[in-house]
């Protein structure tokens, strides 16, 4: 299924910045969600697969955009993954539920727009003591839609 997510520019620009160009660049087509956390989230935007790689247009890392009043608050924020402070790349999560112990940790930059229960759905999917999807949960293609003008 498809799903629309809705960048926060104004909060996260230069983090809203990296996800649109690496979308556009086709970056994130073809590439598995490697971790998906029943009632927590699904993690995807690594390359390689294995949850430890993807790179940033700003070179490998770049800082966190934390805001304050920006909050993990239910199923569908869109945030950065990192392995801690001012270590993000080219990783996003989804979350499925509120997680309000990533909030000031994790850059939130976006929403599911539409197409939540297509999320819900992937959080449901069999995972392995790793929490690795057993069949591949993939992003066919990632592509950019201006405002208004949605399929």
């Amino acid at each position: 299924g498809s799903f629309v997510v809705e960048l926060y520019n104004d909060h996260a620009p230069k983090t809203c910045k990296n996800f649109a160009t690496l979308a556009q660049r086709g970056y994130y087509n073809d590439v598995v969600f490697h971790r998906i956390i029943p009632n927590f989230m699904i993690q995807g935007g690594d390359p390689t697969g294995t949850g430890r790689g993807g790179s940033s247009i700003y070179g490998e890392k770049f800082e966190d955009e934390i805001n304050t009043s920006l909050k993990h608050t239910g199923a569908g924020i869109l945030s950065m993954a990192n392995s801690g402070p001012n270590t993000n790349g080219s990783q996003f999560f989804i979350t499925l539920a509120p997680t309000p112990w990533l909030d000031g940790k994790h850059t939130i930059f976006g929403r599911v727009k539409s197409g939540l229960r297509v999320i819900q759905r992937m959080g449901l999917v069999k995972t392995d003591s790793e929490d690795r999807p057993q069949d591949p949960v993939k992003i066919i293609r990632a592509r950019i839609v201006e405002e208004g003008a949605e399929d």
